[in-house]
């Protein structure tokens, strides 16, 4: 069946596939049929147990009926309506539910159609609102060593992971980088937030009496680094670059793409740490992975500073948009979605059975070639010991293998980062444990 069914897909020489090892995958190509739960249907009809939830996107599980309908229904209904200078009424039904459950702060919200989309979007917020306040001399922006935000010009600029900056200069300039707190001496097999590392966040207040206060804009954080290897931030760390922020009037960006909706067991990582930004950057669990969206969350004070500065009630405040943006169908779909996360208690039950997820990831400690294990709320990333010459190698055949077995992981480097959707229940966390036990203790 699986052959049958490989051969007959059109096109397969023909899709150029994102962030994939092309050559790799046509030779041995893997093809999901269906969804549903927190498992897919390979195409050989074997069932795939979803440990990474899609892409960290999929938090509510698949195949949501809720979802579905109310995709069906919108797109019946009005299948597109334009974004500028119009609008329909499930955006701002949409913008006023979204606003209920961020930090309370936040209370604008621009709409995108990615994660990378939403990163681009906050940047530019930043840089025009202080152009319109006068201060055109604050323009660097801040980011950390290892973040990921996105794959856009600006998001890669303030984006730390080197591989995907290769090859792409010149990049957006003005843009600084702290150092970021993974230490495996210090913190391997942290349960939770580090205790060691605090006083990596004394970097930005350095970097700040280097430049000058007045020339820095922002500071873009992934309060927990995903994609780089579930980094988790050190006990204060984060309330610490929130205060030196607010001692040198620096706005703060969270960028939530991943840890949003749930993941951490609160509706958002600021809520988890309980510390505020001034804006926020979401997608991925918006819809559920049904649709593309994203979002920007702003303060007040953001929006009205730019509407101050706008002297004439027909000049566009801000001009920046696409074409999707607030789509009809996207909004229904997170309707839903936001619907759903609250219907079922799923940041709760995130919460709930969290420190059994803890537990049972932990309990790879010992393994071979496992260095490092690491966890917050439902993420936990297993770092592996590099083979010598041949990075990325161990865990990507861990990753064959586990796929062959019937468990979905993701490998970021050599470190297996993992989020299984919010429905995950105990018996299936115990079967992604011993999958992928079994297939570490296998390997060389």
């Amino acid at each position: 069946m699986s052959k049958k069914i490989i051969k007959n897909i059109i096109g397969l020489d023909k899709y150029w596939m994102p962030f994939t090892a092309n050559k790799q995958f046509r030779s041995n190509p893997r093809i999901l049929l269906k969804a549903k739960g927190v498992y897919y249907t390979k195409s050989n009809g074997g069932k795939l147990l979803d440990a990474t939830s899609g892409l960290w996107c999929v938090n509510a599980g698949h195949g949501r009926k809720e979802i579905s309908r109310a995709i069906k229904k919108q797109i019946e209904l009005i299948d597109y309506s334009p974004a500028f200078q119009m609008g329909h009424e499930k955006v701002f039904r949409l913008a006023e539910n979204l606003s209920n459950i961020l930090p309370k702060n936040i209370n604008k919200i621009f709409f995108t159609n990615s994660g990378s989309e939403a990163v681009e979007t906050s940047l530019k917020i930043v840089h025009h609102y202080y152009a319109l306040a006068d201060k055109k001399e604050k323009r660097i922006i801040i980011g950390r060593e290892r973040s990921y935000h996105g794959v856009n010009y600006g998001g890669i600029s303030v984006s730390g992971i080197q591989n995907n900056r290769n090859n792409f200069g010149p990049l957006i300039t003005q843009i600084k980088h702290l150092p970021h707190t993974h230490n495996l001496e210090k913190n391997s097999f942290s349960r939770g937030q580090p205790k060691w590392g605090t006083h990596l966040a004394d970097n930005l207040e350095n970097m700040i009496k280097k430049f000058g206060s007045k020339r820095i804009a922002a500071v873009i954080i992934e309060p927990i680094a995903g994609s780089t290897g579930v980094h988790v931030p050190p006990l204060g760390y984060l309330q610490k670059i929130r205060k030196i922020c607010d001692k040198y009037n620096i706005l703060l960006i969270f960028d939530e793409v991943i840890t949003g909706f749930g993941r951490t067991g609160n509706a958002f990582a600021s809520n988890a740490f309980k510390v505020n930004p001034d804006i926020i950057v979401l997608a991925k669990g918006l819809t559920n992975g049904a649709v593309p969206m994203g979002a920007v969350g702003v303060k007040k004070e953001i929006y009205e500073t730019i509407n101050q500065y706008t002297k004439s009630p027909f000049a566009i405040e801000f001009p920046h948009g696409y074409t999707y943006s607030g789509n009809p169908v996207s909004s229904a779909a997170a309707l839903a979605t936001l619907n759903l996360y609250k219907k079922e208690k799923l940041f709760e039950k995130a919460k709930k059975i969290s420190k059994f997820w803890e537990d049972a990831v932990h309990s790879l400690k010992g393994l071979p070639k496992i260095i490092d294990i690491r966890n917050f709320g439902l993420m936990a990333a297993i770092e592996l010991d590099p083979i010598k010459e041949e990075p990325t190698k161990r865990a990507f055949e861990i990753y064959l293998k586990c796929f062959d077995n019937g468990l979905l992981i993701r490998t970021t480097g050599d470190t297996i980062a993992l989020s299984p959707p919010l429905i995950i229940n105990k018996k299936q966390i115990e079967k992604i444990i011993w999958i992928l036990g079994k297939i570490i203790k296998k390997s060389n």
